[in-house]
């Protein structure tokens, strides 16, 4: 069996929800933090407090940067929280990172690209991983940064097989992704468009050599989906149920505490919701969604009537 690893995104999988479901469903070896970024020229604080209260005890962080200079003032700031194992974020595809080199826009820039990785041979004290697709604005441009990767000590790479301008749309490209393993000296996990466990065995039966997977979006819309795949056993509906309804108690719970005013629990708990209409059903997702005050959205929640709950 394959470890998997929970892909961060933006706006879901924060310390809350990875507490939440770490203690639900479980399945996971390594769940990555959204992205910390310099914003202002500063670290975030909500980075450091996101990564702080994790509770999983198998979180990594993630950074997103455009050149060494950034790369080295996150990791120092991580270094003095005590992280032993930092992922560099070279595949975000969103326009508001790429254009300004960062994400998947930093595998257009040999050479700041080679500044990061020679300053992760000097950091000997933290293990490092990259997140990447195969290129930016072309599939090819991956071949140009192969060999410098292969020379730096990396833990692992994940390869989501689109260029940064596809975004997350079009098919992702299976040969190109065949080549990078072949050529590639690093473990390499696979991360894109798998949302089912027939998914993961289909990518472990093509590609025998690849060494983990990343879920994302299927294991926001199926939480159960990594512990379905190391069991054999897909969940029964009401079982899933539970452990959802388990885990929005908790996040909300967190949120309640921590957030000020309505307005900002509900942006933050309504998240929770967007992928699990196919397993809540379109009406209470509608009313969840619709649902303007605390006292609306508890009605909504509370409304939902699971069998064998």
């Amino acid at each position: 069996m394959l470890p998997i690893h929970f892909a961060p995104l933006q706006g879901y999988t924060d310390a809350a929800y990875r507490n939440a479901h770490c203690a639900a469903f479980g399945g996971i070896e390594a769940y990555y933090t959204p992205f910390w970024r310099i914003e202002r020229g500063e670290i975030r604080r909500k980075d450091i407090a996101d990564y702080s209260n994790d509770t999983t005890g198998r979180v990594i962080p993630q950074i997103i940067v455009r050149d060494a200079a950034e790369f080295c003032l996150l990791v120092e700031q991580l270094r003095q929280l005590g992280a032993r194992h930092i992922d560099i974020n070279m595949g975000c595809p969103f326009p508001m990172q790429t254009n300004k080199g960062r994400g998947a826009g930093l595998l257009e820039r040999t050479k700041q690209v080679g500044e990061i990785l020679k300053e992760v041979s000097h950091s000997s004290d933290i293990d490092f991983s990259i997140k990447m697709r195969l290129g930016n604005q072309s599939g090819e441009e991956f071949r140009a940064l192969l060999p410098m990767l292969n020379e730096t000590p990396l833990t692992h790479i994940t390869v989501h097989p689109r260029i940064g301008k596809q975004q997350y749309k079009g098919a992702v490209d299976m040969d190109r992704f065949g080549e990078f393993l072949a050529q590639c000296n690093h473990s390499v996990i696979y991360n894109g468009d798998l949302t089912s466990v027939d998914d993961i065995k289909r990518i472990e039966r093509d590609f025998p050599d690849v060494k983990g997977i990343m879920l994302g979006r299927g294991l926001l819309s199926r939480p159960s989906l990594a512990a379905e795949y190391h069991s054999g056993e897909e969940l029964e509906e009401s079982a899933l149920k539970r452990g959802i309804m388990d885990m929005h108690r908790e996040i909300f719970a967190y949120y309640s505490a921590t957030l000020q005013g309505e307005a900002q629990i509900l942006s933050k708990i309504k998240a929770f919701w967007e992928y699990l209409e196919p397993t809540i059903g379109h009406k209470a997702h509608k009313a969840i969604h619709k649902a303007g005050n605390l006292h609306k959205y508890t009605a909504a929640v509370d409304g939902m009537r699971y069998e064998n709950l």
